[in-house]
């Protein structure tokens, strides 16, 4: 066994040494890698759309699928014009209306289009939504309405990325003056604080470069990935700079950079595994956002780790000279007042502490989530948003919602949305059946010859020569033989015959008769792309009901079950915001279960793992699983709706990285309970704790409260805000609860414990001598405790726990 721990102990000193000597190279690759990411950074593709992401064996997901595979979505926008006259409105109309690239124009007297001396419309481009002319053409419709008050609401383009990456770019200056602060009042030289700085910048643009190897990521993770590395992952690098600044005392600089190396890879490492644990349980949501967090963010805490590992070892090299020389006393106050609080009140805050969390588990269990954004009110708003707003204030607003159902028969799709519209929750609906053609006629009404030739202005004896030519097509023969006066067609399937075969010189009509078939052929096929297809045909209902909520919910099945009632054994989709919603809340309770679970998991085998003891995990487990229940009771106490996904991502967060803050506690007051008083070790413990735990915790909260206040996309509100509060809960529970549980439960942890005692072996040496643990012997005399030193002279101890290198003297340490 020792002489296992000698060749991991040499290994990892000889890794130690190769990267610290290997700096200049390092710095070389490391160089040409941050140019490589300036550039590949652009690459990344990211996705707007949340319901992108649900599972696909969701109605909503494979909905959407059919939509984008068979029918055109044409570009809109709804712009809302204040303060204007009913005649200035119908002025504007035509104006609007004559824009190149505009289709079409809904307008009307309408609560739903004129309101409060303003008008709204809803304006159609004649372009696919993705296409870009459809931003030209409604920045002409902006340039011909510039003298007005404009609104307008409008998912064309990528303003959501633009508008959070602007959000992020501030947020991420007022973290960085944030973070350069709580260094210094935590430093003891102010020279590290570059080097800290240098370490995570580094490992913030190398991993916004790779981020285009993931293919596509969610605008979610794009915006807050690179706020939460740095806000999960400093403390990593404050543990080497803590560890080099302690070698350095009786080491030179480049000897201490090595053995510093060589001590923090290991407590580093087991430091990390909390955290990724606790992002890891996102990998197996449902809603796949999660697992694209989870992937984003781990991915971050591993470039973290090499830049802490690789890169800082040489920085701390390069600037050890201007550290020596900037070293200054320490801000950080000594707390032994929380200590004494602690050992005081050992057997009055636990008691409490269960009644709070037993109250956390019901009121959190009561949090008010949504699955939608119409209820949620953002600290800031964006212009679209504002713009949505007046246009929710001031006209009557519509929920719409997609029906999809199979091609090929007008009468049931008649026959269904008349049943929709005799309910209550419907305001409209539009499909191929209802949409009106010409002169009264729907699109999908059956004519007869005669109809048609009146309707169309043609010879009575052409439109029967038109319709045989159709039964033809058709392979219809049995209408030619029973009478063709009497074939019924649909408006729509007769007219583009028509065009056809005009277009294709088979019918001869004069120019005036051409023009009307060719405009009325323009119009026809944009609704035919629009809301019919090869399988299925599409109607659009409009409800009045919210986006959100179980009345919501409810009709959704309603609306399944009418459709389904016409096509028994066939496949038919309601998709739109309010069933991506509802969706969402059918993963949701499977997903929570998961993430807790599988998180509790994880993180108790690290810490089974880290203490050796089944009490110990336990009773760190309970204090951030309650603050977690605790974070989440104020949603309910406040009736402040919680988006839900900003539940599951903080709540992997906070059990993976605020554990490590009970962490450092537990394990230092392990180790000095073996040598001090449990009251003298408390207080040591809080006092040695302190600045670590002030200094991570304090950049996680502030970090998650500037997201939560300085940005307006409703998910990342939630994030914010739920990852700043449940911080400092946990800060304030690990300070002062986890004491007074460890000091009132220590004999839980001793009697749980399954740690092998290891044989005690007896060391001699000289020289350059590292004791790292619990010895017995003389160092120029007898010392028994914890030890961590490196002695120049003679050893001769007893081995209890930890290790004894013996190192070779560098010669040039004599000169």
């Amino acid at each position: 066994m020792e002489e296992t721990r000698k060749s991991e102990d040499n290994f990892m000193m000889k890794l130690s040494a190769a990267i610290v000597d290997k700096r200049n190279l390092v710095f070389l690759v490391v160089a040409i890698g941050l140019i490589f990411s300036v550039f590949s950074r652009n690459w990344v593709k990211v996705e707007n759309e949340l319901a992108k992401y649900l599972p696909v064996e969701s109605e909503t997901r494979q909905g959407l699928d059919v939509m984008a595979d068979q029918f055109t979505t044409f570009g809109t926008a709804d712009i809302m014009v204040a303060n204007v006259t009913w005649e200035e409105a119908q002025r504007l109309l035509d104006r609007i209306s004559a824009i190149d690239g505009v289709q079409g124009v809904a307008f009307d007297d309408s609560t739903d289009h004129y309101a409060h001396v303003s008008a709204l419309y809803s304006v159609t481009f004649d372009y696919d939504q993705e296409d870009d002319r459809c931003l030209t053409a409604l920045e002409k419709v902006k340039a011909a309405l510039s003298g007005y008050d404009l609104y307008i609401s409008t998912e064309l383009g990528d303003q959501l990325s633009e508008i959070i990456d602007a959000e992020v770019s501030m947020i991420m200056v007022y973290v960085a003056v944030i973070v350069v602060a709580v260094l210094l009042l935590t430093s003891q030289t102010y020279a590290e604080v570059p080097v800290l700085l240098l370490t995570f910048v580094t490992a913030m643009i190398l991993n916004m470069g790779t981020n285009f190897l993931l293919g596509t990521i969610s605008f979610v993770s794009n915006s807050v990935t690179s706020i939460l590395q740095l806000a999960l992952s400093l403390d990593y690098a404050v543990i080497l700079c803590n560890r080099f600044k302690e070698e350095h005392l009786h080491a030179p600089i480049r000897e201490a950079a090595v053995i510093a190396l060589s001590k923090a890879i290991p407590e580093i490492g087991a430091s990390s595994l909390t955290t990724v644990g606790g992002l890891a349980a996102m990998l197996f949501m449902q809603f796949r956002i999660g697992p694209d967090m989870a992937v984003c963010l781990i991915k971050a805490i591993i470039f973290a780790l090499l830049s802490v590992f690789i890169i800082m070892p040489g920085l701390l090299v390069l600037f050890g000279p201007l550290m020596d020389r900037t070293g200054h006393r320490s801000f950080v106050p000594k707390i032994p007042f929380v200590g004494r609080f602690a050992y005081a009140t050992r057997f009055i805050i636990p008691p409490l502490f269960v009644a709070a969390v037993v109250l956390g588990i019901h009121y959190s269990n009561l949090c008010p989530y949504v699955y939608g954004y119409d209820r949620i009110e953002t600290p800031k708003l964006n212009e679209t948003q504002i713009a949505e707003n007046m246009i929710k204030d001031n006209f009557t607003s519509s929920n719409l919602v997609a029906l999809v159902i199979p091609t090929g028969d007008y009468d049931k799709e008649r026959a269904i949305l008349n049943d929709l519209e005799r309910r209550d929750e419907v305001k409209s609906t539009m499909g191929l059946v209802n949409i009106e053609a010409m002169d009264g006629y729907m699109l999908a009404d059956k004519l007869t010859p005669r109809q048609f030739a009146e309707l169309a202005d043609l010879d009575y004896e052409l439109a029967q020569a038109i319709y045989a030519a159709y039964a033809v097509q058709q392979e219809d023969y049995g209408q030619i033989v029973g009478g063709i006066s009497t074939y019924g067609v649909p408006l729509v399937d007769i007219f583009l015959f028509v065009c056809d075969q005009v277009d294709n010189g088979y019918v001869s009509l004069d120019d005036a008769a051409v023009a009307r078939l060719h405009d009325a052929q323009t119009q026809m096929r944009h609704g035919l792309v629009q809301l019919q297809g090869t399988e299925y045909d599409r109607c659009l209902v409009y409800l009045s009901l919210p986006e959100d909520g179980d009345e919501t919910y409810a009709f959704l099945d309603t609306m399944r079950g009418v459709a389904q009632s016409y096509y028994p054994g066939e496949t038919v989709y309601v998709v739109g915001n309010s069933s991506s919603a509802y969706d969402f809340q059918k993963s949701f309770s499977r997903d929570n279960q998961v993430v807790s679970i599988v998180s509790l998991l994880i993180v108790l085998a690290v810490l089974l793992f880290t203490f050796k003891s089944a009490g110990m995990p336990l009773l760190l487990i309970l204090v951030i699983q309650g603050s977690i229940w605790i974070n989440f009771s104020f949603p309910t106490f406040t009736q402040t709706p919680l988006f839900y996904m900003s539940y599951l991502v903080v709540s992997s967060i906070q059990m993976g990285a605020n554990i490590d803050y009970a962490i450092v506690i537990a394990s230092r007051y392990q180790e000095l309970k073996q040598s001090q008083s449990r009251r003298d070790a408390i207080i040591e413990t809080l006092n040695f704790a302190f600045p670590t735990i002030i200094t991570s915790g304090m950049i996680l909260a502030v970090s998650g409260i500037l997201i939560g206040r300085m940005t307006s996309e409703p998910c990342i509100v939630g994030i914010g805000q739920s990852l700043g509060r449940g911080t400092i809960i946990s800060i304030l529970l690990v300070m002062f609860v986890l004491p007074q549980i460890l000091l009132l439960g220590g004999f839980i942890v001793d009697k749980t414990s399954f740690s092998v005692s290891m044989p005690i072996h007896r060391h001699s040496a000289s020289g350059r001598v590292t004791l790292d643990g619990m010895v017995r012997g003389e160092i120029h005399g007898m010392v028994t405790g914890t030890i961590h030193a490196v002695v120049d002279g003679s050893v001769n101890v007893s081995l209890i726990s930890g290790t004894v290198t013996e190192e070779a003297r560098d010669e040039t340490d004599s000169e």
